[in-house]
């Protein structure tokens, strides 16, 4: 019988090296490439045509929703199985939607590794147990409904309680057309009126992107240490958003950290809340980028402190983002735990100091 052809993707080392080592415990199993991208990924399956691809989606050059999309469309037998340290469920939720056929996380027992690899080439699907029962929850409450940016944009005035004839003003939208959205809205929020609608959002305010809820201290036992910070994360990626967020949930918890795809619901986000510091991907999706974010939400927040992020630090990126108003420029795989927390750190002493 042919050994499975099996191929390794990470862009650390030593983790390959662990893993490939659990592999070859396995009975008819061939290691045949490791790679340390996602170039080189997509260049050696096509070389090696493996059997099965065991791969950390967090290398560079590598956007893993669509990559894995292209792989299972050009390669429908080959198996996939993500080996990870992330547990978000969306994170998980989004890999096995986009076709995966397991998810292991890495601090789990090698022998749960042998399983996995096992059952996956067996044709069974794989998900690490201490996964199943976040799933099962984020299943049973994932009722709250996304809503566009227009319709964010129209509930945010619904919230600041604008009449009809002023949003359309507003939005540059006809009446006919705001009570259109405002129909669909109340549908989908199970809402009858406007008042319903707001007191929904005082309720849900992750309808607007809102990630980690701020702790509610009394004024009486609030300090200037301990007050609640906006913090606004704007990225196309919601796997990295989810992953910043978490993080910053770790550092300080009385962050309330929200989040945004494209800067049309950044702009609507930064006017209501007026977060203490943004931090924006330079490249977006589309034509939109992270220099127009800036100047867009300098524009309606002066005080937001703007720290660009990018996978991709250039030279020009950077001073136009500092012309727009930011703050900082820092590539993302130098935005650890330590440097979050001297930006949140210096953002806060400084807004204490001068209140």
């Amino acid at each position: 019988m042919k050994p499975f052809r099996v191929l390794l993707a990470d862009d650390h080392e030593v983790v390959r090296a662990g893993i490939r080592r659990v592999l070859e415990e396995i009975e008819n199993i061939q290691v045949v490439a490791e790679v340390g991208d996602g170039k080189t990924l997509q260049q050696e399956i096509a070389r090696q045509l493996p059997d099965l691809i065991l791969i950390d989606v967090t290398m560079p050059d590598f956007d893993p929703i669509s990559a894995i999309h292209s792989i299972r469309l050009n390669y429908p037998t080959l198996k996939i199985l993500v080996v990870s340290a992330y547990d978000d469920n969306v994170y998980v939720q989004g890999l096995l939607s986009a076709g995966v056929h397991g998810y292991h996380l890495k601090d789990q027992p090698l022998n749960d590794l042998k399983l996995a690899v096992q059952r996956v080439l067996s044709g069974d699907h794989w998900i690490s147990s201490p996964l199943i029962g976040k799933l099962v929850h984020a299943l049973s409450n994932s009722s709250i409904p996304g809503l566009t940016p227009r319709q964010q944009e129209i509930l945010l005035y619904l919230w600041e309680g604008k009449d009809n004839q002023q949003i359309a003003r507003l939005t540059g939208l006809s009446v006919k057309t705001i009570e259109n959205h405002l129909t669909r809205l109340y549908r989908l929020l199970n809402v009858q009126s406007r008042l319903e609608a707001v007191n929904y959002l005082n309720q849900h305010p992750e309808l607007l992107g809102q990630h980690n809820p701020t702790s509610h201290n009394s004024p009486e036992h609030s300090s200037k240490s301990d007050f609640p910070v906006a913090v606004l994360i704007v990225d196309d990626n919601p796997r990295f958003r989810q992953q910043l967020a978490h993080v910053m949930g770790k550092i300080n918890n009385h962050l309330s950290v929200y989040e945004s795809g494209d800067i049309t619901s950044a702009v609507l986000i930064s006017q209501k809340i007026k977060p203490l510091v943004a931090f924006i991907d330079v490249v977006l999706r589309g034509d939109e980028n992270g220099i127009q974010c800036t100047r867009r939400i300098r524009a309606v927040s002066p005080q937001t402190r703007v720290v660009l992020i990018s996978a991709y630090p250039d030279r020009e990126f950077h001073r136009l983002g500092m012309e727009a108003g930011a703050v900082a420029f820092i590539d993302k795989k130098d935005l650890d735990v330590k440097t979050l927390r001297t930006i949140l750190e210096d953002c806060i002493s400084t807004t204490t100091s001068s209140s």
